[in-house]
């Protein structure tokens, strides 16, 4: 059997023509088919209804867990370390450190922030702040918080100017009253982080005061400017008459107590 070549190649070339055709037509319509590969987030911004976007995209992680009210059992642990300069239940007896009991929890924490952060520069609480958590601070600041300061004595000879200063203040020389801040007692307002002074250390009041004076802050915010400020208008005998008085400071209706 043989075939006619001109009637062959007609026939031949259609059919093959029409099987590539209809192959890339289905190589198109398979690509076409075929979904883009796309980022995570195009597939998550297109497998998402349009206008719930946001409410559907998973919340960020916190970075940290934020600290909460200070556990006194807790901080009485990490108090241990304290104990050797402030004494185990905040008071000190070497009178160059200060008294902790009775403190404010919201000060303990400012200051020790303030120490970690070398804004306040010392060099034992700089090292003893550095390894401490936010809750470590406020578990130790509600232990200190929880204990009372013991009273202590004042200089007869010294209580009348410390009070009047301490209640009246000056204002000739722009010295407000202590009082003011730190409250008729001495107990100071937590919520304004101005610290307690009833009772605290003669000699660690006076250092202090003597070292604002001399151009020492502890810190670079508005709060931190306060008592440098005022520190500045006292002479030496206002700043010794001021700490004698407010170690014996003990309540709102009792005289501070006086050496013999």
């Amino acid at each position: 059997m043989s075939f006619r070549s001109a009637g062959f190649r007609p026939t031949v070339l259609g059919s093959a023509l029409a099987l590539v055709l209809a192959l890339s037509a289905s190589a198109v319509m398979a690509q076409d088919a075929k979904p883009e590969t796309a980022t995570p987030a195009a597939v998550s911004t297109a497998a998402t209804p349009a206008g719930a976007a946001t409410a559907a995209a998973p919340a960020p992680a916190a970075t940290a867990a934020a600290a909460k009210p200070g556990d006194a059992t807790a901080g009485q642990a990490k108090a241990a370390v304290c104990g050797a300069c402030h004494g185990m239940d905040g008071n000190s007896t070497n009178a160059q450190f200060p008294k902790l009991a009775g403190q404010s929890e919201q000060y303990i924490v400012r200051q020790l922030t303030s120490f970690k952060a070398a804004k306040r520069q010392n060099p034992i609480m700089m090292g003893m702040a550095a390894p401490l958590s936010e809750q470590d601070m406020h578990d130790l600041g509600a232990y200190f918080a929880s204990k009372t300061a013991l009273p202590g004595v004042a200089d007869q000879a010294l209580v009348e100017r410390g009070q009047t200063l301490f209640r009246q203040g000056d204002a000739a020389r722009g010295i407000p009253a202590c009082m003011a801040c730190h409250s008729i007692d001495g107990r100071g307002n937590p919520g304004a982080m101005y610290p307690q002074l009833a009772s605290q250390h003669a000699q660690y009041i006076e250092a202090t005061l003597k070292a604002w004076h001399d151009g020492t802050t502890w810190g670079d915010d508005a709060h931190a400017q306060v008592m440098p400020a005022i520190a500045k208008q006292l002479s030496a005998d206002d700043i010794a008459a001021l700490a004698s008085y407010i170690e014996g400071l003990h309540g709102t209706d009792s005289q501070p107590a006086s050496a013999p």
